[in-house]
Parts: structure tokens; sequence; C-alpha cells
């Protein structure tokens, strides 16, 4: 049987319901009343809090610190052995680490070697002339002494004979020169022989003195670089580091170790408008939150940081750049457990 379309059914078109005017901008009012509200609030709570809450003051925190040495020596070589560990106190004169250097060692040889040539020249300079030299100077004048009376007495009697006229004139020129020459000869023998006692020149002398004085400072000069074989503590304090371990090679000056000083202080960083109060030698009152612990501290350095460590001002008029200055305080007593790098808050 055929369907008529009009027979099939159409859906019935959706019904959209018209709200209320009235009740539409009941709600509007309701929301722009709540807001309003809210702005007042907040609007009343910002000035009663710029009112009556003053802020606190700035929190100025600084930090302890301690002088902290490199331990080094002049000698170059091996690390023999390590007396010492991180971490470990130490009191001044402890031994701390012992170099070894076989060329320094043989250094010393050398110099020693040298120093003994020199000593037994400057000896043997100062000993002077052997004694058989001597001996056959002292002959030698004493046989121009000899021959220098013979001579004399010779031409005294030609002399005599030449004046009776028994003798001619060139005998007596004759005996004369024979006399003058044997007075030559004896000076001169007379002069060897001071020589040979008086033994080297005075000029000689000195000259071997200094070869000696040269070698003993070249014997100084190695052992003065011996005695940093061994490195000792010059302060009481703790070891922090250990550079090199044993059997490596250090150079001249080479850091082998650091050793931090028992003496702690603290250093702040503040703005100028701070230093009212603080001055060279007055006391503060400082809090370690790590030690929870207030102690007091004598200021003992204030310095300018520079116009790089300036405070910018925060309006355009009525306000300054404030300067930075570093302060550093010691304790007034040892503080048990403090250690450099613990935070430290300046009580104002």
């Amino acid at each position: 049987m055929a369907t008529n379309e009009s027979d099939i059914k159409q859906p019935a078109p959706e019904v959209h319901a018209v709200a209320d005017p009235a009740e539409v901008t009941k709600k509007d009012r309701m929301l722009i009343l709540t807001i309003i509200i809210i702005l007042v609030i907040l609007a009343a709570l910002a000035i009663f809090g710029f009112l009556c809450i003053k802020p606190g003051p700035d929190t100025v925190q600084g930090q302890a610190d301690a002088t902290e040495l490199r331990i080094s020596g002049k000698l170059p070589g091996r690390v023999a052995q390590i007396f010492v560990e991180e971490g470990q106190h130490v009191k001044a004169g402890d031994t701390l680490v012992r170099i070894h250097s076989t060329l320094v060692d043989a250094r010393l040889d050398q110099a020693e070697a040298m120093e003994n040539v020199a000593s037994a020249t400057n000896r043997k300079v100062d000993a002077g002339t052997r004694s058989q030299i001597i001996s056959g100077a002292h002959d030698i004048l004493l046989q121009a002494q000899a021959a220098s009376g013979i001579a004399k007495k010779t031409y005294q009697r030609m002399q005599n004979l030449f004046e009776k006229g028994v003798v001619s004139e060139q005998k007596r020129d004759e005996a004369k020169a024979a006399y003058d020459a044997a007075v030559a000869g004896e000076s001169a023998a007379r002069s060897q022989y001071e020589l040979a006692k008086a033994g080297a020149q005075k000029e000689d002398k000195q000259a071997a003195e200094a070869m000696v004085n040269v070698a003993k400072g070249s014997v100084k000069e190695v052992n003065a670089l011996l005695e940093d074989q061994y490195l000792t503590a010059p302060c009481d304090g703790e070891i922090t580091v250990i550079y090199p371990h044993v059997s490596e090679l250090v150079a001249t000056g080479a850091p082998i170790m650091s050793l931090q000083k028992d003496d702690h202080w603290v250093v702040f960083n503040v703005r100028e408008t701070l230093l009212k109060d603080i001055k060279t030698g007055s006391v503060i009152k400082v809090r370690i939150p790590a030690l929870d612990k207030e102690e007091d501290v004598k200021v003992f350095y204030i310095k300018d940081l520079g116009t790089y460590a300036n405070w910018q001002a925060t309006k355009s008029t009525g306000d300054y750049d404030a300067r930075t200055f570093q302060i550093k305080a010691r304790p007034e007593k040892p503080i048990e457990n403090l250690r450099p790098g613990m935070s430290v808050i300046l009580v104002q």
C-alpha cells in the first residue's frame, strides 16, 4: 500500500524560551555591585597597609672568611712524603711534606768539591814558599855577602898600593869594579831571599781568598734550596687542599697545599646609608643561622668598593646613588664551629 508523503510525521520545531529582560538586568546589576565591593575592599586594604604597615629593615647578609696560605718552596723535585691530610689541624712548625731532588744533591756535591779546591789553593798561598827554596836563597845570600867582603878588602888593598905608586890606576879600577859587582850581587841575593820568605804577593793571597768565598757562596746557595726539601707550617691552621700526590714532580714555587689560618672574620657589603652607626673599632652584633647563635664582632676594616658597586637610585628626583662599602669584623671571642663561607646576618 503506498504511503503518502503527507502521512509522514514531521519533527516538531524547537521552541526557545525567551529570558525575561527584567531578570537579566537584575543579574548584571548584582555582578557589577559585587565587583565594585571587591575593588573597594582591595583599595581599603591597600590604604590600610600603606598607612599602618611599616617595612622592616633591610637584611644585610655577609659571610665568614679566613686567611688561606699557599705552601710552596724553592726546591724543584719529586714529592717523596706527605705527612698531613686534608682537614687536619696543624701547629706552627709541623712538617708537612718532603721533596727530594737528585739534581740539587749533585749540585751540592759539586759546590763542596769546588770549595775544597779553593780552600787548598788558599792554604798553599798562605803557607808561602817551600823551606828548601828559602834555605837555598839564604845560602846564595851568604855567598854573595862573602864575595862582597873579599872584593871590598881587595879594593882597599889596591887603593893603598895605588896611593903608594906600587900598582897602576888600571889595577885599582879593576878592583873597584869587582867590588861594585859584588855589592850588587849581594843586594840581588838579599832581594831573592826576602821574596822567598814573604811567599806569594798580596794580590795573589786576596785572589785565593776571594775564590774560597765564591765557593762557599755556591755551597750556601745549594743548601738554601735544600732547606725547602722539608716544608713546615708557618702558623696554626687547617689543611684545606693538597694538590700533588706522592711521587709527582713539582716546580719551583708551585703550590703544594693550602693552609687556612685560625683567624676567622666576617665580611659584609653594605650601602653607605647604613654606616652612620658603624665605624672602625665599633662592636656590632651578628647572627649566624648555621650555628643558631648571635655574637659580637669588632670592625677593623671599612673600604669603598668603587663606582661599579653603587646602589642605583629608584627615583629620578629626590634620591641619589648610594655607594657600597665592604666591612670586615673579627669576633670578640673565638666562635666554635665557625667555618668560612657560613652566612652571617647583621643584626640592626
